[in-house]
């Protein structure tokens, strides 16, 4: 008799979504993957794509189409918000000397591109756009998934990559308290401006932090031969964030005036973005997800921001998803209607305490960006001095090698 095939649903077309569904498909394992969007369309400007994430991309076959449409930053740079000064600064494109270190690319790419090179990836297959999530039900040996649009679907396994506001989340923590979305008392001015707007800024295709009293500026460069730059302005408050939404129109010149005094680079930066009836700006709240006890239950189970959305200090929000997705796809195939829950247990304990800790030391970062110009800067200076030492645990972290090595050690 043969054994009925697998039914996996995923919910959300995201970054985290498409490369599981991509990774399984790689595994001869199918998935449908139900996207609220009526396109596929990523939410905000750009993402900055590390070698923990670059890696397991080019396994799927993909490197040879982000390199095409991304940029390579020259180095890592810390600045002083004042008068411009190189704090620290580490070769990333020069001399090769990220690649050699880590072994993979590290990328900056318009979130657009991102996403048109993993729907080409997976074809239009198993995508099913259209579909909101309204209700997640469990039903004898079977997950019910209830659309807006009235559809309905039956799977043995759900994967909520849903994001911060996951309905997913909301099945698998019912019995958890404060398992919510929060918001972190940070808040951030994002846009793409022309490099050609930005007369004062030094090593335009430098990935750089811009380092004041409660406030940073991050920025690298996007598109075809660094035409624009992505910056992403992060200040202390509001205290409490207004309204149900993460997002909030701002009055013109209001990112400005958070930036007042900043060096030219920064303050042209954000002049750059247009300011029209069509185009307003926005502030954006910085939300993180507690630490959740279990990431699954029943035949339901998180991935990515759905299960540890974090700050972005240090860019990994889209690279830990991706580690997700690698890690779940590697422990799927094999498995049966009878026994694919026994894999959820072994993938939360490969992926909560990394990226328990990786959220925690981008809260710790926050803190450093933001040190007042009478703080003893010293320690901090040192460390960002350190950073292939300090921080290269993140970005030379192997998702699949992790994950075949501890399928080997508890066979």
């Amino acid at each position: 008799m043969s054994i009925a095939p697998l039914r996996i649903a995923i919910v959300g077309g995201g970054i985290g979504g498409l490369t599981l569904a991509i990774a399984l498909r790689k595994r001869g394992v199918f998935a449908d993957v139900y996207e609220q969007a009526a396109a596929l369309s990523e939410i905000g400007a750009a993402v900055a794509l590390s070698a923990n994430a670059t890696r397991e991309l080019g396994r799927l076959g993909m490197l040879d189409k982000l390199d095409a449409v991304s940029v390579e930053p020259t180095e890592l740079i810390y600045r002083n918000w004042r008068d411009g000064r190189r704090v620290a600064a580490h070769e990333v494109r020069d001399a090769g000397a990220y690649r050699d270190r880590f072994g993979a690319p590290y990328y900056g790419i318009h979130r657009a591109d991102l996403q048109r090179v993993l729907g080409d990836a997976l074809g239009g297959t198993g995508l099913h756009l259209g579909h909101r999530l309204t209700t997640l039900e469990e039903r004898g040996a079977t997950m019910l998934l209830s659309f807006s649009n009235g559809h309905e679907a039956e799977a043995d396994l759900v994967v909520g990559a849903d994001g911060v506001r996951s309905l997913v989340r909301a099945f698998v923590t019912e019995h958890q308290d404060h398992a919510g979305a929060t918001y972190s008392g940070t808040s951030a001015f994002r846009g793409i401006v022309p490099s050609a707007a930005l007369p004062s800024l030094p090593d335009p295709e430098a990935i750089q932090f811009w380092m004041g009293p409660n406030a940073h500026l991050l920025h690298y460069a996007i598109g075809p031969g660094a035409s624009h730059v992505n910056y992403f302005a992060v200040t202390e408050g509001p205290l409490a964030w207004p309204g149900p939404g993460y997002t909030a129109t701002i009055p013109a010149g209001e990112a400005q005036a958070a930036f007042q005094g900043w060096h030219p680079a920064v303050t042209e930066m954000i002049a750059a973005e247009p300011q029209t009836p069509e185009h307003r700006s926005l502030r954006w709240a910085l939300m993180v997800v507690p630490y959740l006890m279990t990431w699954h239950r029943n035949r339901a189970v998180l991935l990515g921001d759905s299960a540890h959305a974090m700050v972005p200090h240090h860019g990994q929000g889209a690279n830990t998803t991706i580690e997700d997705a690698i890690t779940l796809a590697e422990l799927l195939p094999g498995r049966t209607r009878g026994d694919v829950c026994d894999v959820l247990a072994p993938y939360q304990s490969l992926r909560r305490a990394r990226t328990r800790k990786i959220q925690r030391s981008a809260w710790m970062t926050n803190h450093a960006l933001h040190l007042p110009d009478d703080a003893d800067l010293t320690a901090r200076d040192a460390r960002l001095a350190a950073f292939p030492d300090e921080f290269g645990w993140i970005h030379d972290f192997d998702a699949l090698g992790s994950t075949r090595a501890s399928v080997i050690h508890h066979a």
